[in-house]
């Protein structure tokens, strides 16, 4: 006799039949993609390297006094800053098909229902992690730049391309990533691991976790450029909330008492 059916969905055969192994293996597999992706994306920026340095040093030449220039202090440091430069810029190139391979290693894991939502998976997280990268440029970055040149008024500016570079690309990949709790919450809401009342219920831990958050990746130590990380981190927790409401998993067969959210 067959068992009998309790009216809940099954994960697939393919994923109760795979072995540590089997998951190592794939995980390999798609590390191997993601990788591919990036090397490709990092050939197509490389012959673009130095107008896409130009754009990206705006945030702080905007500043400087006129026919001042960023320098380097080693010969090869301009090479490995456009090989960093096309790198980073790869990151952002390869990021649909990086994201589109995250989905694939965690899609054996869902329920078939569940697989429905890998289009406004990967183009959501695509989204917001341009958004976040762009938002790093335009808007966190140059305030960080007028706060540190304040600072350093009274003294003659000699900044390296090699220190700007690593400012630049730990803001713009950190808001990049930031960017995606919004995504996170709502995945999480879906499979019914959280709710938006429960985010609710513990908004002032999260608004606390936020700021710690934000004083580890901020460059500065100082409250006003803290917040520039941390107020869009509250922004997006609270958009989070609102996805967590409209997209969240909803069951009839468990009492509301013991559901997270």
């Amino acid at each position: 006799m067959s068992a009998p059916s309790t009216g809940m969905p099954r994960l697939d055969d393919e994923l109760t039949r795979m072995s540590l192994v089997d998951h190592l293996n794939e995980l390999r597999r798609r590390l191997v993609v993601c990788l591919l992706a990036l090397f490709v994306g990092f050939l197509g920026c490389w012959y673009f390297a130095k107008p896409i340095f130009a754009w990206l040093s705006r945030p702080l030449t905007q500043f400087l006094p006129e026919g001042d220039k960023l320098a380097f202090t080693g010969l090869v440091d301009p090479f490995m800053l456009y090989v960093k430069v096309a790198a980073l810029a790869g990151v952002f190139l390869a990021s649909p098909v990086i994201l589109h391979q995250v989905w694939l290693f965690i899609a054996p894991a869902l329920y078939r229902h569940e697989r429905r939502v890998a289009v406004p998976f990967i183009l959501a997280t695509t989204v917001f992690f341009l958004a976040g990268g762009y938002f790093g440029y335009a808007v966190a970055f140059p305030m960080v730049c007028r706060f540190l040149l304040s600072v350093g008024a009274d003294f003659k500016q000699v900044i390296t391309v090699n220190e700007y570079f690593a400012l630049a690309s730990k803001i713009i990949l950190g808001l990049g990533l930031v960017f995606e709790l919004p995504v996170l919450i709502g995945f999480l809401a879906r499979l019914g691991v959280i709710g938006h009342r429960f985010l609710l219920r513990h908004f002032r831990w999260a608004v606390l976790a936020i700021f710690v958050i934000a004083a580890i990746i901020t460059p500065t130590p100082d409250i006003p450029t803290q917040c520039v990380f941390a107020l869009p981190m509250i922004g997006l927790y609270l958009i989070g909330i609102v996805v967590a409401w409209l997209f969240g998993k909803r069951t009839e067969r468990q009492p509301a008492s013991s559901t997270i959210g």
